[in-house]
């Protein structure tokens, strides 16, 4: 099986139209902006996450972050976001990664492998440790971040959402690199 995280870039938009209309608009926390986009609208989408990646053009109060898509045997499966650095309130509730699998390809492993292969991105960026939240009702979620050693800090009710959610930190100096 062929593994690669690749950041999103313009030379693969045409490729990833389909692919990102696959992934629900809005679920267990993670967000897909591109999720009904027509295939301009999406071109400019991804020309704006690709400067976001370098901190260009972000809205006020935003921070950089990367979005990566995750390829099993040159077919895209998933996609991770990662934050460069976190506000107070992504310290809170957000955290540097977040993650979605096409529903097509979940149950197969594959979302242990994209946050996997995520902190190891991280590592490279310096960041250390990194927060990712799971929602407290997706036990995959969070059996997946507790299977690659990541260690609950807490469970909160977050009032905005009306639900529980778990804080988990990872120990990226501890990830070992594709290097």
């Amino acid at each position: 099986m062929k593994i690669e995280l690749k950041a999103l870039s313009v030379e693969d938009t045409e490729k990833l139209y389909d692919f990102f209309q696959s992934i629900p608009a809005s679920e267990n926390g993670t967000a897909n902006k591109a999720y009904g986009l027509t295939k301009e609208e999406f071109a400019k989408w991804v020309k704006t996450e690709e400067g976001y990646s370098t901190g260009v053009g972000l809205p006020e109060g935003w921070i950089a972050g990367t979005t990566y898509i995750l390829y099993i045997d040159d077919t895209p499966v998933g996609r991770s976001n990662l934050r460069h650095s976190l506000t107070p309130s992504l310290e809170q509730d957000g955290g540097h990664i977040g993650l979605a699998i096409a529903p097509r390809y979940r149950g197969k492993g594959y979302g242990k492998i994209l946050l996997l292969e995520t902190l190891k991105k991280a590592k490279e960026k310096n960041i250390n440790p990194a927060l990712v939240f799971n929602h407290d009702d997706n036990l995959p979620a969070w059996k997946m971040s507790e299977s690659l050693n990541g260690k609950l800090e807490r469970k909160n009710f977050i009032e905005s959402k009306g639900l529980y959610v778990r804080k988990y930190v990872f120990d990226t100096s501890k990830i070992a690199s594709n290097r």
